[in-house]
C-alpha cells in the first residue's frame, strides 16, 4: 500500500514539473542603473529579461525568449502598432525553414504563436508578443522576436502607448 502511494505520489509530482512554465507571469519591480527616460523599453537579450523603465531608477522586470543563435539583434527602434489577438503570417525566413506552415494564422488560434497581444516594431518583422509556447519564454528561441508569457503582454500592453522607445542590447 505506501509503495502505490508513493509512486502515485512521485507521478503527480513529476506531472506537475513537466508541465510548469519555464518563467512565471509576475512583472517585478526592480532598480535599474543607466539614463533611461521614463516608459523606455529596454531588452537585454542576454538575461532574457524586458525593462519597462519608471522614475527614480526603477523599473518593471518581466522574462522574455529572445533570438536563438544567429537570429538576435540590437538596436533602438520603436513600438509601431499595438494588436489585440492578431493573425500570424509567417516571415520569408520561417517559411524557409518551415515550408509547411500555412500563409496566415488566425488570431486566437491555439496554433497562434503570437499569443493574445503583440506590438510590432518599426523597421523590421520583429515584435514584442505573447505565445502559444510558455516554456520557451526565459530561452534563446525565436527568430528575433521578443516573446513574453501572455499575461505578462496584457500587462505590459495596458502600460505603454505606439511611439514607446524599445532598445534592445544584446
Amino acid at each position: 500500500m505506501f509503495k502505490k502511494i508513493a509512486v502515485a505520489l512521485a507521478a503527480t509530482l513529476a506531472a506537475g514539473i513537466v508541465m510548469s512554465p519555464a518563467a512565471q507571469a509576475r512583472p517585478e519591480l526592480v532598480g535599474i542603473s543607466g539614463d533611461y527616460a521614463p516608459g523606455t523599453i529596454i531588452v537585454k537579450t542576454h538575461e532574457r529579461r524586458l525593462y519597462l523603465v519608471l522614475e527614480s531608477g526603477r523599473a518593471m522586470r518581466y522574462p522574455v525568449g529572445v533570438g536563438k543563435a544567429g537570429k538576435q539583434w540590437a538596436g533602438t527602434t520603436k513600438i509601431d502598432g499595438k494588436y489585440l489577438h492578431p493573425a500570424w503570417s509567417p516571415p520569408n525566413e520561417v517559411r524557409r525553414d518551415k515550408p509547411n506552415m500555412p500563409d496566415v494564422i488566425p488570431g486566437g488560434s491555439p496554433r497562434n504563436p503570437m499569443g493574445v497581444a503583440a506590438m510590432t516594431l518599426a523597421g523590421g518583422e520583429y515584435a514584442i508578443h505573447g505565445t502559444n509556447v510558455p516554456g520557451s519564454v526565459g530561452g534563446f528561441v525565436s527568430y528575433g522576436c521578443i516573446r513574453m508569457l501572455n499575461d505578462d503582454i496584457s500587462d505590459l500592453y495596458q502600460r505603454v502607448p505606439v511611439g514607446t522607445t524599445v532598445t534592445v542590447t544584446r
